[in-house]
């Protein structure tokens, strides 16, 4: 059997670059050799390409069947690497340039899950551009959450429970984005589940994220290890299927394709299930939740990264039948 030519990317410019690293080294463990003939390509911090980057122009990257990015964060999970790979003519795992795009942007991602009727935390979206924050006010009740809209892995994320807080938060949140989005703090649980795109899309059993912090944050996702999942989540029935249900909402609402995870608050006062966000490109590492929960679904690792890689054919064929001109 001819072997797939497929290209790995990862590292890149993001806060994210050690996460991405960790993913592709998983995922180059769990290849199928005898299915695959596997190209890295590595993105330093500075954004240098080794041995070589990919060339913009269709039938300039002759050993390439398919590409499987794995760029967390900025410039990768946000449409930029999704629009090299469309002008390269070359196909991809994961949604386009659209859906990433609008998905990393936290305020964009609500306003779109919110025009499909799901449930979104109240908030707000300030931009330092038309807007000046020195001495801002919550507009909430505290505790609230502070977030630049277009950063993954919880960098940049507050919470404040005063005024004070606020303002430094809203300092932190600033370094990375111009554009930062404030919620209401919620009490409660966290979730998460998998989505795999197809015709439907269909979603995974759930997980149950137990902080050891506040919240959910970059130390306690990756540096600590002192986080605590239940898979599955101890949830009933009704509950299971809302998350599952809300999950593919979130997926189609932004236009996902491929794959996402997406991330869930219940809360307790109330029993609301909202949603928080998606991810795109989500971890692929050894402690990453999304191929645990389709491996708990039935769905092994190695058979998992078959199935986008075969998604993404399956796309590029479909879209070899539409024209571009007339």
């Amino acid at each position: 059997m001819k072997k797939i030519k497929l290209g790995l990317i990862y590292g890149g410019r993001s806060g994210e670059h050690e996460i991405s690293v960790r993913s592709a080294q998983s995922v180059l463990k769990a290849l199928d050799r005898e299915r695959y003939d596997v190209r890295e390509f590595f993105i330093s911090k500075e954004g240098k390409w080794a041995p070589h980057p990919i060339l913009p122009e269709p039938g300039s990257n002759p050993d390439l069947d398919v590409v499987f990015p794995l760029m967390h964060g900025t410039f990768g999970e946000d449409g930029t690497m999704q629009g090299l790979l469309e002008l390269a003519a070359l196909p991809y795992v994961g949604a386009g340039v659209l859906a990433s795009a609008v998905s990393m942007d936290k305020a964009v991602m609500k306003r779109l899950c919110e025009a499909a009727g799901l449930p979104i935390v109240e908030y707000a979206v300030w931009d330092r551009q038309h807007r000046d924050f020195t001495n801002a006010s919550s507009p909430f009740a505290f505790p609230v959450f502070v977030k630049p809209a277009n950063l993954g892995s919880s960098v940049g994320i507050s919470k404040a429970k005063n005024e004070d807080e606020f303002r430094a938060a809203v300092s932190m949140a600033t370094r990375f984005d111009h554009k930062i989005v404030v919620e209401r703090g919620v009490t409660g649980r966290e979730f998460e589940c998998s989505v795999l795109g197809g015709r439907p899309a269909t979603a995974a059993t759930p997980c149950e994220i137990l902080p050891s912090r506040e919240f959910y944050d970059y130390e306690d996702k990756y540096l600590l290890d002192k986080a605590k999942i239940e898979l599955p989540a101890r949830l009933t029935l009704e509950q299971t299927a809302e998350i599952q249900r809300l999950a593919v909402g979130c997926f189609e609402a932004v236009g996902c394709e491929g794959m996402g995870r997406v991330d869930f608050l219940m809360e307790t006062s109330t029993g609301r299930i909202y949603v928080n966000e998606i991810n795109t490109i989500p971890g692929f590492t050894s402690i990453s939740m999304y191929p645990k929960m389709w491996e708990y679904s039935g769905i092994a690792y190695s058979a998992l990264l078959d199935r986008l890689i075969d998604l993404a054919l399956e796309r590029a064929a479909t879209r070899h039948e539409l024209s571009y001109s007339l």
